[in-house]
C-alpha cells in the first residue's frame, strides 16, 4: 500500500497547471504501458495513482472542469473493477490505451500548459 499521504503532500506544492499535466501525464503512461502483456500491475498503479490525483485537484477547479475529471475518474473505477479481463483482451487494452491517450490529450489543454509554450 502507498502512503497516500506523503504522496498527497507532494502532488499538492504544484500549481494547479502543472498538477493537470502530471495527470496528463500518468494517462499517457497508461497508453504507452497497453502496449506489453507484462505491464498490467505497472498500469493499474498509474490509473489508481491518477484517480487520487483527480480527487485531490477537482475541488480547486472551475465545475465545468472539475465535472470533466469526475467523470475520468469514474471511468477509471469502472476499469478497475473489470481490470483482469480488460489486460488479457488485446482488443479491449487496445480501447484502454486509446481512451487514456484521449483524455491525456484533453487533460494537458485545459492545463493550460500547452499554451504557455508558445
Amino acid at each position: 500500500m502507498r502512503d497516500l499521504t506523503s504522496l498527497r503532500e507532494r502532488y499538492m506544492r504544484d500549481p494547479l497547471a502543472v498538477r493537470l499535466g502530471g495527470l496528463a501525464a500518468n494517462l499517457s503512461r497508461v497508453r504507452s504501458f497497453a502496449g506489453h502483456d507484462a505491464n498490467s500491475s505497472a498500469a493499474a498503479s498509474v490509473l489508481d495513482e491518477s484517480k487520487h490525483f483527480i480527487e485531490w485537484t477537482a475541488p480547486e477547479m472551475e465545475p465545468e472542469g472539475a465535472a470533466e475529471l469526475v467523470q475520468v475518474q469514474i471511468e477509471i473505477a469502472r476499469l478497475q473493477l473489470r481490470w483482469e479481463r480488460i489486460w488479457s483482451d488485446r482488443e479491449r487494452r487496445r480501447d484502454v490505451a486509446e481512451q487514456s491517450g484521449r483524455w491525456a490529450q484533453h487533460i494537458i489543454e485545459m492545463s493550460g500548459l500547452l499554451e504557455k509554450l508558445h
